[in-house]
């Protein structure tokens, strides 16, 4: 027979190996590369189930493959965010192989920068349609499943957090010279993650955003003579940082140095964990303590 003491061990070590998000299934647009996919990882090694989006398929199944290897279940969404039936497709996909959403990641996308004397009308809606009207789209196809969830669940007694993470930027909550269009994009995350944590509070949802310093990726990478042109959709964008304006970050930096991907990725996390279930309409910056 198991012992007094043993059964109680037994049982700590159980809810030692119980992972926080177990179960729970994530939405994680732009999640094949850098920072989408360190989030999609990190939420993967506590339980979730994620739906992954790229625009390539080969950087997604990359992701697919690397939440498989921590022992977590995942599949992929590909395609382009700004599509007009890419909110109702991801939303699909998740209702499809696991019956329910549980979290939604906004974090697709891209600076395409200029000062406004030479930005196109081309050039300023795509920042807008890349940062506020793809989450947009994702969050208003994800509404009636919500809402439905939390009308059953309520009358079932229960009370379930989902949670909904918006990637914000330092230049949306500031400004930033030269980044206009995405300052601007980034900025309407900020006004549209207050609207909805009023909208779907009663939904028991939290909605809240992350805003993110220099955090080094691809798109922060230090230009080596010429400046690097990148195929994004239809568009070539010139990506990369100039390494005086890199020193000058990290000088800037409280912490002194730009932030990793998993460093941006655990301030995501923070926002999914059932910890954070009375935080709601927040703005956090990921900024190494930069405040401009």
């Amino acid at each position: 027979m198991i012992r007094h003491d043993q059964e109680i061990s037994l049982l700590l070590g159980r809810e030692r190996l119980m992972k926080k998000l177990q179960d729970k299934v994530a939405l994680v647009t732009g999640s094949g590369r850098g920072i989408g996919q360190a989030i999609a990882v990190k939420l993967a090694t506590e339980g979730a189930r994620v739906v992954v989006n790229d625009l390539d398929d080969q950087p997604a199944q990359e992701t697919v493959d690397a939440i498989r290897a921590v022992g977590s279940e995942a599949t992929a969404c590909v395609g382009d965010v700004t599509a007009t039936d890419f909110g109702d497709r991801m939303v699909r996909t998740a209702l499809e192989n696991w019956g329910g959403i549980d979290i939604i990641v906004n974090n697709a996308g891209y600076p395409w920068d200029n000062v406004i004397q030479k930005m196109s009308d081309e050039q300023w809606q795509v920042m807008l349609d890349v940062h506020a009207t793809a989450p947009f789209r994702i969050l208003r196809a994800a509404a009636d499943p919500i809402r439905a969830a939390a009308k059953a669940e309520k009358e079932a007694g229960q009370v379930i957090c989902r949670k909904v993470v918006n990637i914000s930027s330092i230049a949306g909550v500031f400004g930033n010279a030269g980044q206009l269009g995405y300052s601007a994009g980034k900025a309407a995350v900020v006004g549209m993650t207050r609207a909805l944590a009023k909208e779907w509070g009663r939904y028991h949802v939290n909605v809240n955003a992350v805003a993110f310093g220099y955090i080094k990726t691809r798109m922060t990478q230090e230009i080596e003579g010429e400046k690097t042109l990148t195929r994004i959709g239809e568009n070539d964008i010139r990506l990369g940082i100039q390494p005086e304006f890199i020193d000058f970050m990290n000088r800037m930096i409280p912490l002194g140095r730009g932030g990793t991907v998993e460093e941006a990725a655990g301030a995501v996390y923070l926002f999914c964990l059932p910890e954070s279930d009375y935080i709601s309409g927040q703005v956090v910056l990921a900024s190494g303590g930069l405040v401009i």
